[in-house]
């Protein structure tokens, strides 16, 4: 018993530490990212036997994809908070124009239904990915100077132009078809109404009307009525609607405890559809096993409790809007990926956030990643933490004795001049 007490105090002691949400952020990103990779690669068998591509086509996409955004996330990480603010309105406005570029044709590129992505030659973009980047640092400014004002208290100001600037993200993104990522903007949005204190009725009735259109627009479009009605399903129906719902369940039941290995798995060859994108996690609880897929979720719980912290550790409205916009999106998408392949949601086609495969995707999520990173670096108890580590640091005195000083000239004292008497 002494000694699990004195586990559970030092564990206890690594969780209050302040550096501990910036380790655990850093440390969670780096294995889902690593995991996916070796997975993209895995799932991505069949793919590239059908299309007759290079074995590992789809694997260095992913593989550039993520050195881009790690770039980005190491540049986004060491930003000043001034510098992240002063960009908000050219990211805005940026966004919006992509958004308008791919609704026009000739140059949005429709995929499997949807006209999501702006070709560019020699790779292809997803505007409505860095959507999400945009509103939330968009509305963590806004919010953080109508605090300072003192405007929160009047609903109006609480709503506007908050609401009404999100909506049009969001109809610019549903002209394509992006049901997904209209999913996760609602979350954000209810995410940082919920943290901005607004009041339950209020909640309440935003969230009535959101649940209104979302099913609206579920109900007018067939193929989505149809995905609704796969939730749940465990048997095969004759008209083979719910054919890639049914075979992630099988890939998922078929791994066991520990999985059939990597690169054993049987679903991926045909049998599951967008296995190394969308259903990512089906192939891997079928290559990986329960302890595969509880290693992922037990990652993303990482991340997210990590994004709770900072948000919690900050006086900066700013930085505590923002972080839990960007905690909110992450964990949302997984959600939403994570319940449409284990069948309890219906299929929305995001990707799971750092692992599936997608450029734009990879390149959205190591920026958030990027800014909770900033965020967790920016707390007066992380600042205190790193300055007081870089002064008691014990590479200074190693690179002291090895790196040649700075000759200096020690002159003599000059005589004080002599008195005549």
């Amino acid at each position: 018993m002494a000694r699990l007490r004195a586990t559970r105090e030092r564990l206890a002691d690594l969780r209050d530490r302040p550096l501990t949400p910036y380790y655990l952020i850093l440390g969670s990103s780096l294995l889902l990212v690593v995991l996916g990779l070796v997975m993209v690669f895995s799932a991505s068998q069949n793919a590239v036997v059908e299309f007759g591509l290079p074995i590992t086509f789809f694997f260095r996409k992913q593989l550039i994809a993520l050195l881009l955004g790690a770039v980005l996330a190491i540049l986004l990480a060491r930003a000043p908070v001034k510098a992240l603010r002063a960009a908000v309105y050219p990211l805005l406005f940026g966004v919006v124009g992509a958004l308008v570029l791919v609704t026009i044709p000739g140059i949005g590129v429709r995929i499997n239904g949807n006209r999501n992505w702006i070709s560019l030659g020699f790779f292809q973009i997803q505007p409505s990915e860095f959507a999400k980047l945009a509103l939330l640092l968009w509305a963590a400014d806004l919010l953080a100077r109508k605090q300072r004002t003192h405007m929160l208290d009047q609903w109006k100001h609480l709503l506007i132009p908050l609401v009404p600037g999100t909506v049009v993200l969001m109809m610019l993104i549903m002209i394509g078809g992006d049901m997904g990522t209209t999913m996760v903007l609602i979350a954000m949005l209810f995410g940082l109404l919920w943290m901005v204190g607004a009041p339950l009725r209020l909640f309440a009735a935003t969230l009535g009307i959101a649940v209104v259109a979302c099913t609206a627009l579920i109900i007018t479009v067939p193929h989505r009525l149809g995905r609704l009605a796969c939730v749940g399903v465990t048997k095969p129906d004759p008209n083979l609607d719910c054919f890639q719902a049914l075979h992630g369940l099988y890939a998922l039941a078929a791994g066991g405890p520990f999985g059939s290995g990597l690169g054993a798995g049987v679903e991926k060859w045909g049998q599951l559809p967008e296995a190394h994108t969308d259903f990512i996690f089906a192939a891997t609880g079928e290559e990986l096993g329960l302890v595969g897929t509880l290693s992922v979720l037990g990652l993303f719980a990482a991340l997210g409790y990590a994004g709770i912290r900072v948000a919690l550790g900050t006086k900066d409205p700013f930085v505590r809007y923002a972080a839990g916009a960007a905690t909110t999106w992450i964990m949302a998408q997984a959600v939403v990926n994570l319940g449409s392949a284990l069948g309890l949601l219906p299929i929305a086609g995001v990707p799971l956030p750092l692992f599936s495969y997608g450029g734009s995707a990879m390149l959205s999520a190591m920026c958030a990643v990027g800014l909770l990173l900033c965020f967790a670096r920016s707390t007066p108890a992380a600042k205190a933490a790193l300055a007081a580590r870089t002064s008691n640091s014990r590479l200074r005195p190693v690179l002291a004795r090895v790196l040649p000083g700075r000759k200096t000239t020690v002159r003599k004292a000059a005589r004080p001049p002599r008195r005549e008497r």
